[in-house]
């Protein structure tokens, strides 16, 4: 247990104070003053603005009267039960996280105050590096949930920049040039991975811009075969087709004034990219077995996973209608390069979550540095699937690391011993092999469910096995 000479050695060896935390309050309860005192100086020294109570009543006045973001409660208090003093804590500042401090062989309370809210508990007696690793941790979850609420405002203040989540700088970059491209007509070429959010970034720049009020449609090129692709985009007349029934407008006159976002152009066949050109410049289209021209009035966004000007030199898209197309380009950086959005995005992922099943979503320190070792190939959406499938196997109000998918947690060191198990080193595209491998023989083979799982597209999957095959 601290006696009152171990406050006077914590001022020779002060650890570095945690980031963030000079603007974080604790107030510490316990009619210890020994205790009080030594708690005191490990918070001072970590950087917190403390306030200590010496009862329940003194702690409840100083609530009242002070900004409080933790609490370090001694549950052992005279003339209040600890529980209770939490409950009354609790309906203080809700919001506060409360540490409950419990004698030994009376964890069972700490364990009814952690059902009662409680953010964790420590038993007496404890070391200084015990209480200075909680208290390290309250920091980094009181910090994480300041960022959230912030970055969630900026959002708000973010008109049309929808669920896009993050502040590394090449977000930043992305959304100035959103922001620039929103207020263009040009067409505007969107590159990025599987899973980056390319079309959360083609509704960002149609909702923030002069188009705002007119119609978006999407439409996977990868999906759908080249005959209803060429129908889908510019319609068709009665009897042009078996099945042609009635006719059908395009999509190109269907968003009169509006967007057309075309997901996966790399995958149109080349006569649909002689024709969609052809639309572009002279802003009209020919129905399927129509011989009158329709004009049209669209703005144009395209996206792909894929390399434009390797498949332009290999033939296989046309360089004219890249260079249409490449009037603006935009670069969606995949996960792995912005490792530190991971916190707020599991956050952001968590609270909508936790709305929708009516209780809040937390995760545990350990699973949360599983995915930000994670190099994570499907990128948002296979975070975002990892997370939604932790919390519909756990009932828990916390993710740990057993509930997340075991790639996550076991798959890169297996792939390191089996790629390279000298310099540790392992290329991105033998990761990206092992994830999908590896998913596939979780799923017994089905496709579709590992496609879903790792956060890809069904058409993505199937060409990545047979780039395999071919190697």
């Amino acid at each position: 247990m601290f006696s009152a000479s171990t406050a006077a050695v914590l001022t020779h060896s002060r650890p570095p104070q945690i980031e963030g935390a000079n603007f974080l309050n604790l107030l510490i309860v316990d009619d210890d003053r020994s205790i009080r005192e030594a708690c005191r100086e490990v918070a001072q020294s970590l950087g917190f603005n403390t306030q200590t109570a010496e009862s329940a009543e003194q702690a409840y006045r100083l609530l009242d009267s002070s900004s409080t973001d933790a609490v370090l409660l001694d549950l052992r208090l005279p003339g209040s039960g600890g529980l209770d003093a939490l409950h009354n804590i609790r309906k203080h500042r809700a919001e506060a996280l409360v540490i409950v401090v419990t004698g030994h062989g009376t964890v069972q309370s700490a364990v009814q105050a952690m059902k009662d809210g409680a953010y964790d508990y420590v038993t007496k007696p404890f070391s200084m590096e015990e209480l200075r690793l909680l208290l390290e941790r309250v920091a980094g979850h009181l910090r994480l949930k300041s960022e959230n609420r912030v970055l969630r405002e900026t959002i708000k203040s973010r008109q049309g920049f929808g669920n896009l989540i993050g502040r590394a700088p090449d977000m930043e970059k992305l959304y100035r040039i959103i922001a620039k491209a929103g207020q263009s007509v040009h067409p505007v070429l969107i590159l990025g991975e599987s899973g980056t959010g390319k079309e959360l970034v083609a509704k960002s720049i149609h909702f923030s811009g002069v188009f705002r009020n007119k119609p978006f449609i999407p439409v996977d090129c990868g999906s759908l075969v080249p005959t209803l692709i060429e129908s889908e985009l510019f319609g068709h007349v009665r009897g042009a087709f078996t099945g042609a029934t009635n006719p059908k407008d395009g999509l190109l006159a269907i968003a009169e004034g509006g967007t057309v976002f075309l997901d996966e152009i790399g995958e149109l066949p080349v006569d649909l990219q002689a024709k969609l050109l052809r639309a572009i410049q002279e802003k009209e289209i020919r129905p399927v077995g129509s011989v009158k021209r329709v004009p049209i009035n669209v703005r144009i966004l395209a996206a792909t996973n894929r390399d434009l000007e390797r498949s332009v030199t290999e033939g296989t898209f046309r360089r004219d209608l890249f260079f249409r197309l490449n009037v603006l380009t935009l670069r969606i950086p995949p996960l792995r390069e912005r490792r530190q959005d991971i916190p707020l995005l599991v956050a952001h992922i968590l609270e909508r979550i936790g709305h929708d099943a009516g209780m809040e979503k937390k995760i545990s320190d350990e699973a949360l540095k599983a995915l930000l070792n994670y190099d994570w190939p499907g990128n948002v959406r296979e975070l975002e699937n990892s997370l939604e499938r932790a919390c519909a196997l756990s009932s828990a109000h916390e993710i740990q690391l057993r509930d997340l998918p075991t790639q996550i947690y076991g798959a890169p060191a297996d792939m390191m011993a089996m790629s390279h198990p000298t310099n540790g080193i392992v290329p991105m595209a033998e990761l990206e092999k092992q994830s999908i491998l590896s998913a596939l023989t979780q799923v017994n083979g089905d496709k579709m469910l590992a496609a879903r799982l790792l956060g890809i597209g069904k058409t993505t999957l199937y060409r990545k096995l047979k780039e395999y095959e071919a190697r």
